[in-house]
């Protein structure tokens, strides 16, 4: 009995494949060139309209490499002797990238840029870093990654000096956070080529990518007192404004062969709310990113976070729980042909005593080490380390061949992890070969027949009557 209904599937499927349809004579004839005795027509042809096709994509040049680095602020890389120490611990060690402030927190360029008519002209630069170009390209002699931080929106120097590009209270003041540093206004487009021109000069010295933070709305005491013209806003709310100066930076930055990276607070994955409240959305920015960089400090947690009492204790659980956070929100947004951003985090390399006696712990190398597998664990394989005072303990990094050593290591373990994924869903799929099921149309199989089935797999029949 399954035989002929084996024979009778094979027959219904044989039906389903497009062969070209055979013309017949006649329409074999129609399409062979006109006899020569036949009169030409002496119409003129038709005009036919010109095809549009889309321009070719240009090709992408830029070289990604799997950052794992520090982040370096302004005094220590003006530091010589200190300079060739992190340049030696990034030749013997997996480090391979540097964060370096070029537009800081208080709006300053670090350097004596060139090339921005609006830093000359109103004498932005603080020189904070005497020689920045020198630096970079001593970096990049040693093939390290280097990486400008630029602080956008946060930008107290350029709110003072234009302060028609400020955040304004429905008094008519300027508004400020709770340092006394006034914001600029995301509406105002203007400030967008600014940064722009800040970011191509960054480039223009040897910065292989352009790192935005403070990329979002103040989120403060009294910034709910903040009002926004309607001239600007045209009715775009918190998220769609930043998602949109994210899109515009990141298509002209691309152009100019930079990566382009934000960095974001670590509560906004899969939190409306805080979301909504700074205007960053995940998803949206991975899909205008090459790189998103969520901050998820541990001390930056509160009890309960992922379950955890006191989240700066337990480093491994707490980075481990963000990025399957991560990982969970991008694959259920992710678009067929839209390239989402590599998730890079930032690590806490930073002990935060703020937090007071039992809830903190000192974060030397084992605490950053911990981190650091979280990363790999959740599926990821890059990392910045955090330390406004540059204190890093270099014993936490492993050297280039431990480094090498513990890679292939992580591609063997995912790639057992894949495999026993794939077996288990495969045995989760209905065993019932699907043509069969279609042959029966929906009759049911007698039970010895399904049994048979169940052990064995399907009968398949041949031409000959062999059966397998």
């Amino acid at each position: 009995m399954i035989a002929a209904l084996l024979t009778a599937t094979l027959m219904l499927s044989s039906c389903e494949r497009y062969e070209p349809v055979a013309l017949s004579s006649t329409e074999e004839l129609a399409t062979e060139a006109p006899s020569k005795t036949e009169p030409e027509s002496t119409e003129a042809p038709a005009e036919t309209e010109p095809i549009e096709t889309e321009p070719p994509k240009p090709v992408d040049t830029r070289k990604h490499v799997e950052a794992k680095g520090i982040y370096l602020a302004y005094a220590p890389v003006n530091n010589e002797s200190f300079m060739d120490r992190i340049i030696e611990v990034m030749d013997e060690t997996e480090l391979n990238a540097v964060v370096i402030d070029v537009k800081d927190d208080y709006g300053r360029i670090t350097y004596d840029m060139e090339g921005v008519p609006l830093v000359d002209e109103l004498g932005a630069s603080s020189g904070a870093i005497e020689d920045l170009p020198g630096v970079i390209a001593e970096l990049k002699a040693h093939d390290i990654y280097c990486i400008a931080r630029i602080v956008a929106l946060k930008d107290p120097f350029i709110a003072e000096a234009k302060p028609e590009w400020a955040l304004y209270k429905g008094d008519g003041t300027i508004f400020r956070d709770n340092a006394g540093d006034a914001w600029v206004n995301p509406y105002m487009t203007e400030y967008w080529d600014y940064l722009l021109d800040v970011c191509r000069a960054a480039g223009d010295i040897g910065f292989d990518e352009i790192q935005f933070d403070y990329i979002r709305f103040c989120t403060e005491r009294g910034v709910n007192e903040v009002v926004y013209d309607e001239a600007y806003t045209l009715g775009r709310d918190k998220i769609s404004i930043i998602t949109e100066l994210v899109n515009y930076l990141s298509e002209s930055l691309k152009e100019e062969g930079l990566f382009v990276s934000c960095d974001v607070f670590g509560t906004i994955i899969g939190s409306s709310i805080d979301a909504n409240s700074v205007g960053q959305s995940y998803t949206q920015m991975a899909d205008a990113l090459d790189f998103i960089c969520p901050m998820i400090y541990p001390s930056h947690y509160s009890t309960g976070n992922f379950g955890l009492e006191h989240p700066d204790l337990q480093p491994y659980e707490t980075i481990l729980g963000a990025l399957s956070l991560s990982e969970r929100e991008l694959s259920r947004s992710y678009i067929e042909g839209i390239d989402q951003a590599v998730v890079r985090p930032w690590l806490q390399a930073f002990t935060a005593s703020y937090l007071g006696s039992g809830n903190y712990m000192e974060y030397g190398p084992d605490a950053i080490r911990a981190q650091i597998q979280a990363v790999y664990d959740a599926g990821y394989n890059e990392w910045i380390l955090w330390d406004a005072a540059v204190g890093y303990d270099f014993s936490a990094f492993l050297s280039e061949e431990e480094a090498a050593a513990e890679r292939a290591a992580i591609e063997e373990s995912r790639a057992i992890q894949e495999e026993q994924e794939r077996f288990e869903a495969e045995l989760e799929q209905e065993t019932f070969p699907v043509e069969l099921q279609e042959a029966l149309n929906g009759d049911e199989l007698y039970e010895s027949d399904a049994a048979v089935l169940s052990q064995d797999g399907p009968i398949v029949t041949y031409e000959d009557g062999d059966t397998d």
